[in-house]
């Protein structure tokens, strides 16, 4: 262990009633009142500060039916909570109660304590009313939207510091030894980072952890508040009451000492329960005192409750993720190997198989005494110890361990190749294995002080003392490996029992893939025997069908040439997609390409396409592909293509039906008149699809240039593609650029907004756009301060601040020429004072988009 240095950091809460004395148990915070009821709603217990809220003296109170001061709506109220209290454990709550009857109104908690009704009082927050609980659904939703179990733990540290203003907010998680680790945070960007750091279990001790269980939520708003006693101490019984419930309840001296310790002034806790059991907490901290009202604390706890709702939802979908990936593997193994053959024959794709759902470095596989072995292993001789040891360790389940050294001594001469293991037996017998090999991965773990530091006694009793300065301690942990998880070895366990299958059946597989092998050998003999009698067939019909067009050997061997070479070029585009259906654009380009002459100019260029792009199926492809090259090599011989200045004007289109028509339209070539014979190409252009394709071709010959329409019924048509311009190509669009200061985006960016989730919107639309440190501010002093700090480079002001507006914040940046931008929700801007009419405002609701276009304008000026 090495000492690293100093640094204020704990999460200690040992404010537990099995822990305390008298004194602790039987006090509550200074900024609320309590008084405790019979069942038939006589006094049992008070606050000594009730005297402040209902003028009379806490001795005289106890025995007192509650009517006497409570107001009778006051009562009503009451009654009905503990109507829908029952006998549950949970807290109820009223708002805004005017409690005496005299117009002040109080904010309300009501819960059980044995045979008492404990009734907590609060003063309701003064001002504007803020309906916190509001926040909490759509906080929710983006949390759903967290695509990881660590960003959804950010996210929610992030929003509950939204909701409540601490200055940091951490998620903390328990271990299965009750130590902790924080997972996640969020920091106001001016206090020390907590993440990552492990906390032992005697900093939270198991009674502290029930009692978080029972009671979700605990806040101290200042510790340096004095703490109210309770009258009587104890009740007739000589019990004192039971606070388990309260939020009231005053803390340990330990907590407290341990708190200020750290320098901080108020803290708060959220339990997060996963299937009824601690999974971890919400740690809040803030370095000066702050108080918070119920509506507040109520919100963050019914936030709390649906952040562990939506973390049980993603470890379950996690879970059965990898279920279903098991299940995959399984699948996937009985295909590769269970046909047949040995087990090891596939044993590179079946070591991919396994290493998508268990990770590993290295596999062996040990099957009939043949070994073989991927990655970082142990070599044979090391491995055949290894297997002797296995065979002891228990040959008809999987085995892991994540350091092999501590069982088995033999394993530290290949040390340096793997630590941890996984084994798999694949057979009856202890003697066939599957070996999965980790690495050794060297673990700093970082502690918030000494975690073998033995407890002190000290002056508070047998109990721990709290820590004076507060250490990270470096432990380096070697010879280990990343642990196998608890999924992985049910991965496994499945995995096993599926190779024990594949074993069992090896022997009768083998025969019968040797059989289907024949019959498959047959069929595909006698398929590629159908194919290259067609092929041959269509070559020889190419052949002498060409005779007829050809005045000499050179213009036959080219005529045929070119005929088969279309229908090559065709083959390619439709092999090159895998037999998948092909581009008619990318076919008629192709033609043209192949015909363009020197004398004539481009025929890609002159080749003009309109319409929607069709997606042709391969077995037609290859007969449109002789069509278009008889259609080119006709134009560039004798049409439109064979001059200059000549146009050919390709139409596609698609009728009711979602036949595709085809029009081929040739203009200002030489003229033209009807042929007195028809010779091959004019065969393939009219009747080749009637004839293969069950289509329909009309071909014309006006004076102005050959005309040819065709229509293909759509079960050849895969799909139709947007329309494009002439040459099929789709039309790139400009992205948006803003020309902004580089140091601007080297600055912190300012949102100054008062509601957090439209603040958070727009602060994530500003780290999309470049800004990596983003701080909000709700009100115009907070927003004041941080541009006082000199570190603000831009901002944006939401013009209406609730009863102020963010003008002074204005002429603030503006003096220190930091440029800014509006945001409005009127939509007009005679909200605005003149001196920022060059102001650029984007209107609510906005988006990135107008965003990005007020930072434009504002780069322009």
């Amino acid at each position: 262990m090495a000492d690293a240095g100093d640094m204020a950091t704990s999460l200690v809460s040992l404010d537990t009633c099995a822990m305390e004395p008298i004194h602790v148990i039987g006090r509550i915070q200074s900024f609320g009142w309590l008084v405790s009821f019979s069942s038939d709603w006589i006094v049992n217990h008070v606050s000594l500060n009730c005297a402040d809220l209902f003028g009379q003296e806490p001795h005289a109170m106890i025995g007192m039916p509650a009517i006497q001061f409570l107001s009778p709506s006051a009562m009503h109220d009451v009654r009905s909570r503990v109507q829908v209290l029952g006998g549950g454990g949970g807290v109820e709550r009223v708002f805004e109660v005017d409690l005496v009857g005299d117009g002040r109104l109080f904010d309300l908690a009501l819960h059980a304590s044995g045979r008492s009704y404990v009734l907590e009082i609060e003063p309701r927050e003064a001002g504007r009313r803020r309906d916190f609980v509001s926040y909490v659904r759509p906080m929710i939703e983006r949390l759903r939207e967290a695509p990881s179990l660590e960003k959804l733990c950010a996210s929610a540290a992030r929003h509950l510091r939204a909701l409540t203003g601490f200055d940091r907010v951490m998620i903390y998680r328990f271990e299965a030894d009750g130590a902790g680790e924080v997972i996640a945070e969020s920091l106001n960007g001016m206090v020390d980072s907590f993440k990552g750091l492990h906390f032992p279990a005697s900093d939270i001790p198991a009674q502290a952890r029930r009692l978080y269980s029972r009671n979700l939520l605990r806040i101290i708003s200042d510790i340096d508040d004095p703490t109210v006693p309770i009258y009587p101490a104890t009740g007739p019984s000589g019990d004192p009451l039971d606070l388990s419930m309260s939020g009231l309840r005053a803390v340990s001296p330990i907590h407290v000492e341990y708190l200020r310790n750290m320098g901080v002034k108020a803290s708060m806790s959220v339990s997060i329960m996963r299937r009824g059991k601690l999974w971890g907490l919400m740690a809040c901290h803030h370095y000066a005192p702050l108080t918070l009202s119920y509506s507040a604390r109520t919100a963050s706890e019914l936030f709390g409750e649906f952040f562990a709702y939506l973390l049980e939802q993603k470890e379950t979908d996690f879970t059965l993720a990898r279920r279903s990936a098991s299940v995959r593997l399984h699948d996937e193994i009985m295909a590769r190997v269970a046909g047949g053959g040995s087990l090891l024959e596939a044993f590179e794709d079946f070591g991919e198989a396994i290493g998508r759902v268990i990770p590993f470095d290295g596999v062996i596989g040990w099957v009939d005494g043949r070994f073989v072995s991927r990655g970082a292993t142990p070599d044979e001789e090391q491995f055949r110890q290894l297997a002797r040891f296995l065979n002891t360790a228990g040959a008809s389940t999987v085995w892991s361990t994540d350091t092999i050294t501590r069982v088995f001594e033999p394993a530290e001469e290949w040390a340096d190749k793997a630590a941890g293991l996984l084994a798999l037996p694949v057979s009856r017998s202890p003697r066939d294995y599957i070996v999965l090999f980790r690495r050794e991965q060297l673990r700093e773990v970082n502690w918030a002080g000494n975690p073998e530091k033995s407890i002190e006694l000290g002056p508070n009793g047998p109990r721990l003392t709290p820590r004076k300065s507060f250490e990270i301690w470096k432990e380096e942990r070697r010879g280990q490996s990343r642990q196998w998880s608890e999924d992985e070895i049910q991965a496994a366990e499945s995995l096993r029992v599926t190779l024990l299958e594949v074993v069992l059946r090896l022997a009768d597989a083998a025969h019968a893939e040797r059989e289907q092998a024949n019959r498959q050998q047959d069929m595909l003999i006698a398929e590629l025997n159908h194919r290259v009698r067609n092929i041959l067939n269509l070559i020889r019909g190419l052949v002498t069908q060409s005779r007829e067009g050809a005045h000499s050997i050179d213009e036959f061997a080219d005529i045929v040439g070119s005929r088969i070479h279309a229908l090559a070029r065709a083959h390619d585009q439709v092999t090159q997609k895998d037999w998948t259906p092909s581009s008619l654009y990318e076919l008629i380009r192709t033609e043209a390409a192949a015909y363009a002459g020197p004398d004539t100019g481009s025929s890609v260029d002159r080749v003009v396409i309109d319409g929607p792009d069709a997606l042709i199926a391969p077995g037609a492809f290859t007969t449109l592909a002789l069509v278009f090259h008889e259609l080119t090599t006709n134009s560039v011989k004798y049409g439109a293509l064979s001059v200059p200045r000549g146009t050919v004007a390709v139409t596609l289109g698609r009728d009711e039906s979602g036949a595709l028509e085809i029009d081929w339209c040739e203009v200002d070539g030489p003229l033209v008149s009807p042929p007195t014979r028809r010779g091959f190409g004019s065969t393939i252009i009219e009747r080749t699809i009637p004839h293969e394709l069950s289509g329909s071709a009309t071909v014309e010959f006006p004076e102005t240039g050959l005309r040819a329409r065709f229509q293909l019924p759509a079960e050849h048509i895969a799909a139709f593609g947007a329309p494009t311009a002439a040459t099929g190509r789709p039309r790139p669009e400009t992205a948006q650029t803003i020309e902004f200061d580089t140091a601007v985006h080297n600055g912190a960016a300012l949102v100054v907004e008062d509601n957090v989730i439209i603040a958070m919107e727009a602060e994530d639309a500003l780290r999309e756009l470049g800004f990596d440190d983003c701080r909000i501010a709700g009100t115009v002093a907070d927003a004041l301060a941080m541009v006082e700090t000199g570190e603000i480079s831009f901002a944006m002001l939401d013009v209406n601040l609730g009863k102020h507006t963010s003008e002074d914040v204005a002429h603030a940046l503006r003096d220190r020429k930091t440029p800014f931008i509006f945001a409005s929700g009127y939509g007009e801007r005679s909200v605005l004072a003149e001196a920022f009419a060059d102001v650029p405002v984007v209107t609510k609701p906005y988006g990135l988009r107008d965003i990005k276009t007020a930072l434009a304008q504002l780069a322009e000026r």
